[in-house]
């Protein structure tokens, strides 16, 4: 008997992970409007019933896709950050990263048409605060630690220093998308601004 369920919950697995892959394809190509459940559940081979026995409506599977996107996103800076490289190299990679991480036409475009629907949906829209605090929360954490191995600290607090990148950022994926041309340097050079040498514990400025 333990060996069904466990079996049973794999096979939901399976399909919920099939389901959310399938529906990422399709917000990215056709948006959030052009895509329907009906349409999910044929491409991934199941039935609609299937879609909201795991989900709770075309929000929630939208929402799981894009935790997919940001999740990939935030390993990917996570990893430019944890490189046993200079400050400054890794803020290079940073921008590099950037050139292609920022301004994605159908990622920008999602997000923006997604956001949306938060002004009619409370649970959208509290479920977008939630994980734009915990990305602020990651991104602090990330210049916390890079800051005080490279004896550095920040000009204004480092939550504020969240904030204003994670501003920036979707700032500069918007801006990206319509013109590819805008320089994504600018995320290094804000950030180079907003640190500074350790003030000394002898009272030296």
């Amino acid at each position: 008997m333990a060996e069904t369920r466990v079996s049973r919950a794999e096979r939901q697995r399976q399909t919920r992970e099939r389901l959310i892959e399938v529906a990422r394809e399709m917000f990215l190509a056709v948006g959030y409007a052009g895509t329907s459940l009906d349409k999910v559940a044929v491409e991934a081979g199941f039935s609609k019933g299937a879609v909201y026995s795991n989900f709770a409506g075309k929000e929630e599977l939208c929402m799981a896709a894009l935790d997919v996107i940001h999740a990939e996103k935030i390993r990917l800076v996570q990893q430019v950050f944890t490189e046993e490289t200079s400050l400054e190299a890794r803020l290079k990679s940073f921008v590099e990263w950037s050139r292609s991480g920022l301004g994605e036409p159908q990622w920008t475009a999602l997000e923006v048409e997604f956001a949306a629907v938060a002004r009619h949906n409370p649970w959208v829209a509290s479920e977008l605060v939630k994980r734009h605090r915990e990305v602020r929360r990651l991104i602090g954490q990330l210049i916390s630690a890079t800051i005080e191995e490279a004896d550095l600290e920040t000009t204004i607090p480092v939550e504020h220093v969240a904030t204003a990148l994670l501003a920036l950022g979707a700032g500069l994926g918007g801006l990206r998308a319509l013109d590819p041309k805008v320089d994504p340097d600018v995320f290094g050079v804000v950030l180079a601004g907003l640190v500074r040498p350790r003030r000394g514990t002898d009272g030296a400025q």
